[in-house]
Order: C-alpha cells, then structure tokens, then sequence
C-alpha cells in the first residue's frame, strides 16, 4: 500500500517490509534500510488534516524501524 500527501516529499511504502529468506543474504543485495527524511515544519499547512505530513512520517518512521530490525537479524555481523 502506498500513500501519497501532495505535500510530502515521501512515500510510505510497506513492500519490501518483509524479510528474506533465512539464507545468508550479501550486503550488496540486501541493503540497509534508510531512515525516511524529517518533513520541514513549513510544509505543514496546519489545517489539522488527517493524514498530516507528520503522521505519515511517523509511520514511515514505524516502518523503517521494523524493516531494520529485520535487515539486523538478517546481518547479525554489521555494524550498529
């Protein structure tokens, strides 16, 4: 499912979310998450609007998270 605030500069994305497989998977094909990027407060148009900018973040945020603790089971070897 992907969502899209017209001013958000973001996608939140839950494919990929899941882990591979238990096989001992190469850094170069299974990549370390990226943590979303901080939206500005000037993108907020303070209208109180459901979602707002910062919602969605948050649950960027949530997913990053657990998309990294997957990637940091599955490379138990990397570093923090």
């Amino acid at each position: 499912m992907t969502r899209r605030h017209p001013r958000v500069p973001f996608l939140l994305d839950n494919a990929g979310m899941t882990p591979n497989p238990p096989s001992a998977p190469s850094s170069d094909a299974d990549p370390m998450p990226i943590a979303p990027p901080q939206p500005d407060f000037e993108l907020c148009c303070g209208n109180g609007c459901d979602p707002c900018i910062f919602d969605l973040h948050d649950l960027a945020v949530d997913a990053y998270r657990q998309a990294l603790r997957a990637w940091r089971a599955r490379h138990p070897d990397a570093p923090a």
